[in-house]
This record gives structure tokens, C-alpha cells and sequence, in this order.
């Protein structure tokens, strides 16, 4: 690789990370290529981007990159490497744990989301078991609605509650305002014979 393809590589890697929330580094050495396409294929379909990168060049981008001090992570940068970046926190550690149900790699070597490293691939369990954003809104969404359910399922149900005592006192209200419009129309005619 010459000096001027080490440059381009790195900045496409660093292009990768610049805004980057979560990133996997994985070991995918091992995997053949029909197993490593699958692994690529399912990754694309949860929306994880997924490199294969030189450990030298890797470091030298994270170098660059401002704002976040990857150098927890240079120590795993041993062997092959692949990075994976997605925007749910826990979409790679569930990839990975999933396709390891039939294979002995991919394994982590390091991650970095939340503002937080995780080194080892004895972390997969942890990190697989984050939970996304979406989960957490969606949680928080249905912790709220429970007690509004409950108050909207009373209110509904006390119309009918109301309606039924209004019933059963209806026959003794219903007398009297059945007799006054015929009342009303004796009164009617008895002033129209005069």
C-alpha cells in the first residue's frame, strides 16, 4: 500500500468514525468468505456498517479524530479487525452474539458507545443487553400510558355506571314529566274553548 493509499484509507475510516456514537471493533478472522458475506449481508439489513481495516490505519484515525480519546481501545488492535458502526447501541453486540450461535467468530475486541469503552469479548453479554433507545422510549411510553389506560378504562366504564343508576330512579323522575305536556295540552284546549 503507498504512502498516498494509507492516507485515503485512513480519512475514508476517519469520515466512518467522525460522528460515530457506537463503535465495535471485531476479530472476524476465522470466518470464510461465504460465512463472512452473511455476515456482512445481516449486518447491512440492521443498517451496521461493517469495515474491514488495517490496525495501523485504524489507530492513526482514531488519533484524528477530536473530541473522544480512543486510545482504551489501540491495546485490542491485535490480529484482524473489522469496525462496525450503527446508530442503536446494542444492534452489533446482538448481531455478533447471534451469528456466534453457529460460529466461534466474530468476536469483540472493543467497543465504544454512551461516552464509554468495553474492552474484551467477555463484555458481548453486557453490551448485547443495553437497551436501544427506542426501547427505552418505548418503555417509558407504556409506564406512562399505563395509568392514563386506567383512568380513561374508568371513565368510560362511569357513564354507564351513572347511566344504569339513572334507569333504575328513571321510572319514579319519568311520571312526572310524561303528565305535565298532557297537562299542558288540556290547558291547550280548555283556553282555545273559552
Amino acid at each position: 500500500m503507498t504512502k498516498d493509499q494509507k492516507v485515503v484509507a485512513i480519512q475514508e475510516i476517519k469520515d466512518l468514525l467522525q460522528d460515530a456514537k457506537v463503535v465495535y471493533v471485531a476479530d472476524l478472522e476465522g470466518l470464510n468468505a461465504a460465512k463472512s458475506s452473511d455476515f456482512r449481508r445481516q449486518a447491512f439489513k440492521q443498517n451496521i456498517k461493517v469495515k474491514v481495516v488495517k490496525n495501523t490505519l485504524l489507530q492513526k484515525a482514531m488519533e484524528q479524530i477530536d473530541g473522544v480519546d480512543f486510545s482504551e481501545m489501540f491495546p485490542t488492535f491485535k490480529g484482524n479487525s473489522a469496525i462496525m458502526i450503527a446508530d442503536t447501541a446494542n444492534a452489533p453486540a446482538k448481531l455478533i452474539q447471534g451469528f456466534r450461535k453457529k460460529e466461534d467468530k466474530p468476536a469483540l475486541k472493543s467497543a465504544y458507545l454512551q461516552e464509554t469503552f468495553y474492552v474484551g469479548d467477555e463484555n458481548l453479554t453486557s453490551l448485547a443487553n443495553i437497551k436501544s433507545r427506542e426501547e427505552m422510549i418505548g418503555e417509558i411510553i407504556g409506564l406512562l400510558q399505563s395509568p392514563i389506560q386506567r383512568v380513561v378504562s374508568a371513565l368510560q366504564n362511569k357513564p354507564e355506571t351513572v347511566e344504569a343508576k339513572a334507569e333504575e330512579a328513571a321510572p319514579a323522575v319519568e311520571g312526572t314529566p310524561a303528565e305535565a305536556p298532557e297537562a299542558a295540552a288540556e290547558s291547550t284546549e280548555e283556553t282555545s274553548a273559552e
